[in-house]
């Protein structure tokens, strides 16, 4: 190997060593911000409570969407909010659509129907999201705290507020999601990817079936 050649081959290596490192540095720093924000509760007063959708069965909610409900509900009760919105669409064979089953849990627990807006749009976040906002925009809404599973928080904060709709999240504590370190890491793992998915494409990772589209 001559001079000129060995030269070309430290500074190649070089190069991916470097493009290694800052891979890993944003791979990082997007996982420390999922955890970061998930561990937080930014609940303020604000316009509206987004209740981001998942599974439901004939109407009942899943128990994922239930503790989000429970969360929402508190939020409403403690007055940070009036408004509650609720989001998610109809899945082959479904009767009711996600928003439709979270609106009906609201009323039935002393929410007024109009109260709770039910946005059936969407079977991931960032569809849903964008059906919210476009509400938002028509009713004048212009404030929203994200309820959601912690590790979901960021990555659908980042999405509401691409859309214009000034957002904090206000993660729920309990539930499956939570209930495990093994699962909190398989879900922190998922969304670091999904969020830096969106971050270079602006597109959902389709995530679908568990509330992380």
């Amino acid at each position: 190997m001559s001079l000129h050649q060995a030269r070309r081959v430290r500074v190649l290596g070089r190069a991916l060593i470097g493009s290694l490192l800052v891979a890993l540095l944003v791979v990082g720093g997007t996982a420390f911000r999922v955890w970061q924000v998930a561990r937080a509760d930014d609940r303020r007063p604000v316009d509206i409570a987004v209740v981001l959708g998942a599974a439901q069965y004939h109407g009942k909610p899943s128990d994922v969407l239930e503790a989000r409900l429970m969360h929402a509900l508190e939020l409403y009760e403690e007055g940070y909010t009036r408004y509650i919105v609720t989001v998610g669409g109809r899945r082959a064979g479904d009767t009711y659509t996600e928003a439709e089953a979270g609106k009906n849990w609201l009323t039935r627990n002393g929410v007024p129907d109009d109260n709770v807006v039910d946005v059936d749009v969407g079977n991931d976040t960032l569809s849903s999201m964008q059906a919210v906002a476009q509400l938002a925009r028509e009713r004048g809404w212009r404030t929203a705290l994200i309820v959601s599973d912690p590790w979901h928080s960021l990555r659908a904060r980042t999405m509401a507020n691409d859309f214009g709709l000034a957002s904090w999240a206000s993660p729920v504590r309990s539930g499956p999601v939570v209930r495990t370190r093994e699962t909190q890491f398989r879900y922190i793992v998922r969304e670091t990817g999904a969020l830096l998915y969106y971050r270079l494409t602006h597109a959902s990772a389709e995530l679908s079936g568990d509330g992380l589209g």
